[in-house]
C-alpha cells in the first residue's frame, strides 16, 4: 500500500510540476510528497525529476516510467470499481414456479432478461399446476411464480398474504372431440355438465374455473378420467374420450389442425398473474424479478 501511496505521489508531481500543487490534489503536506517522492526514487534507483525555475520536470527516465505509472494507476482504479460493485451485485437462488407451456407466459425472455440484469443470480424452476405454486409461495417453498385465476380476485381471500399482478386476459373455451358437433349443437353450461369431461385435479386452473360456473347451476362434469398434465388432457380428447377445457390459442389450433370441437357461446375469462408473498416486498430478489416482468410483459 506504501508503494501505491509513492506511486499517486510520483504522477500527482508529474502532472502538476509542483510538489506544493500535488501535496493539495493529494490532501497531503509538501513535506509528506517530497518525502514519498525521494523515498520512491531510492527504491528504484533512479532519478526521475530535475529542477527548473517554475517547479520540477521529468527525466528521459521519469517520462518513460509515467506511462507505467498511469497504467498501473488506472488498473488499480479498474480493480476497486470491481470491488464495489460487487457489493451491488445480486446473489442467490431465485425459486420460480411455472405452469402450462414456456411459450404463453413468456418464461425464456423472462429469463433471458433476469440473467442480463443479474449474472450472478441463478434460478430454479420448478413446473407444476396453478394451485400448487400459489401454495408453495405462499409457504416460501417458491419464491415468486405464474398462477391462473378470474380476472381481479388473484389468489383469492384465503391466501391474503400472497400478492399477484395480472399479466395478461384470455379465455378457456370448451373442447370436444371431431364429430360431437350435433351433440354439442346449442349447448349451455348445464347440458355440457351431463357429458364425459377429462378433468383435472383441484389444484388446477380448469378444475377452479369449471367449477365454479357448474357448482351453481347444480350438476357435477361426469369425470371419465383425471390429468394434471395439458398434453394428456388434448391427447385425450382427440381420442374421444370426452371434453375439456383449453385456452384461447390452443383451442383454435386445435379446431384447425385436428378437427376439435370448440363449443359455441361457452367460454371462461382467465388471467395470467405473477405471484409473490407481501411480506417478501422489498425482498431483492422478488424485487428484481418483479422489474424484468415489467419490461417483458409491459409496465403494470
Amino acid at each position: 500500500m506504501q508503494d501505491l501511496h509513492s506511486l499517486r505521489a510520483f504522477v500527482s508531481v508529474a502532472r502538476e510540476g509542483s510538489v506544493s500543487r500535488a501535496a493539495e490534489r493529494l490532501h497531503l503536506t509538501q513535506p509528506a510528497v517530497s518525502l514519498k517522492l525521494k523515498q520512491f526514487q531510492e527504491k528504484l534507483g533512479l532519478t526521475l525529476f530535475r529542477r527548473h525555475p517554475r517547479g520540477l520536470a521529468l527525466t528521459e527516465d521519469g517520462s518513460v516510467l509515467l506511462i507505467a505509472a498511469e497504467k498501473a494507476l488506472a488498473g488499480v482504479a479498474a480493480f476497486e470499481q470491481s470491488a464495489r460493485a460487487l457489493h451491488n451485485t445480486l446473489r442467490g437462488r431465485l425459486k420460480i414456479g411455472t405452469i402450462v407451456d414456456p411459450e404463453f407466459i413468456r418464461l425464456g425472455a423472462f429469463l433471458l432478461r433476469l440473467v442480463e440484469r443479474a449474472p450472478q443470480l441463478e434460478t430454479e424452476l420448478h413446473h407444476g399446476m396453478s394451485g400448487s405454486v400459489l401454495e408453495q409461495v405462499r409457504s416460501c417453498d417458491l419464491d415468486v411464480g405464474f398462477f391462473l385465476a378470474p380476472p381481479d380476485e388473484g389468489p383469492g381471500a384465503s391466501t391474503q398474504e400472497v400478492a399477484y399482478r395480472e399479466l395478461t386476459h384470455f379465455h378457456y373455451h370448451v373442447i370436444a372431440p371431431a364429430g360431437w358437433s350435433s351433440r354439442l349443437s346449442g349447448a349451455n353450461w348445464a347440458r355440457v355438465a351431463t357429458l364425459p369431461w377429462i378433468t383435472t385435479p383441484p389444484e388446477s386452473v380448469h378444475h377452479r374455473l369449471l367449477h365454479k360456473v357448474l357448482d351453481s347451476l347444480g350438476p357435477t362434469p361426469r369425470s371419465v378420467a383425471q390429468v394434471d398434465q395439458e398434453a394428456s388432457m388434448l391427447e385425450l380428447v382427440r381420442a374421444g374420450a370426452g371434453l375439456s377445457l383449453a385456452r384461447d390459442a390452443l383451442a383454435m389450433a386445435e379446431r384447425q389442425e385436428r378437427g376439435l370441437v370448440v363449443v359455441e357461446g361457452l367460454r371462461l375469462p382467465c388471467a395470467l398473474c405473477f405471484v409473490w408473498r407481501k411480506d417478501r416486498d422489498e425482498d431483492p430478489l422478488i424485487a428484481s424479478a418483479r422489474e424484468v416482468l415489467n419490461q417483458v410483459w409491459g409496465q403494470g
